[in-house]
């Protein structure tokens, strides 16, 4: 709770009994959270300002402490009691613009040691519970103010593309390939080429017997087929399903055209 040990300091004079203490404790928690105290009671008062420091006259009614705070930005004011139940304290907090009431409930011995007043070193125990209980008890459901420091989250620049499954991958420059993706022996590779036809990756689906994503020696569609295509007939490097024997027709007739001796004969 950095800060609280000069607030300690400059109302220790006022401090006279464990519940003062406890309401300087809550009340510098509430500046951290981005509020400043505006006076005492339920009615504003003249000349009022916001302010860090406890206001005068606060620690008057040993019973009851009234304050009022407003958040640094004027969105919000808050009307705060602690009242005295035996040795316990209980807070009730009220937004009064969007009417939001909360409540906790403290017991005074848990944070404060009554025998060590003058010494804030040993005055207050347990402070990180202490924060986590007005954080989570009136901070939250109030709602912080907009003006509270907030971490920024991490810019999407500053993050790889790789990192991000649902993000596109940048274009490539034209005339370049794309990178080599993971192993065919992978699972995950089958259908890739399919996806990326011009990667050089493989495991695709479609029968392309030519390879036409990949040079090789061989015949090549764009040039034309002859008898079949004529050149330009098929696009370069595109995947190309021929439709029948590549190459010159075989010369002479097919033997398969002739019938042979005795076709007719059922029993042959």
């Amino acid at each position: 709770m950095a800060g609280l040990e000069p607030l300690y300091a400059w109302a220790r004079p006022a401090i006279s009994r464990p519940q003062d203490a406890l309401v300087c404790g809550i009340h510098w928690e509430l500046i951290q959270h981005g509020y400043r105290c505006l006076g005492t009671g339920d009615q504003p008062g003249p000349d009022e300002r916001k302010s860090e420091l406890l206001p005068a006259g606060w620690e008057a009614n040993k019973e009851v402490y009234a304050l009022r705070y407003k958040s640094t930005d004027d969105a919000q004011e808050l009307l705060l009691k602690a009242i005295m139940v035996e040795d316990s304290m209980i807070l009730n907090v009220m937004d009064r613009s969007s009417q939001k009431v909360a409540d906790v409930t403290l017991a005074v011995a848990d944070y404060i040691n009554p025998e060590h007043l003058d010494d804030f070193h040993k005055v207050y125990k347990n402070t990180e519970e202490l924060r986590t209980r007005i954080t989570s008890g009136i901070i939250a459901p109030l709602g912080a103010p907009a003006g509270k420091a907030r971490k920024e989250p991490e810019s999407k620049e500053d993050m790889h593309w790789d990192e991000n499954p649902l993000r596109l991958p940048p274009r490539q420059p034209m005339g370049t390939r794309a990178p080599s993706r993971p192993s065919p022996l992978s699972p995950f590779a089958v259908g890739g080429e399919d996806l990326d036809p011009f990667g050089g990756r493989s495991g695709g689906m479609i029968v392309d017997p030519l390879h036409s994503g990949i040079p090789q020696p061989g015949i090549d569609p764009s040039s034309g087929i002859p008898g079949r295509l004529p050149p330009g007939a098929v696009p370069p490097g595109a995947r190309f399903d021929p439709f029948g024997p590549l190459g010159i027709g075989r010369p002479g007739p097919d033997p398969d055209h002739l019938p042979p001796p005795g076709y007719d004969d059922m029993f042959m």
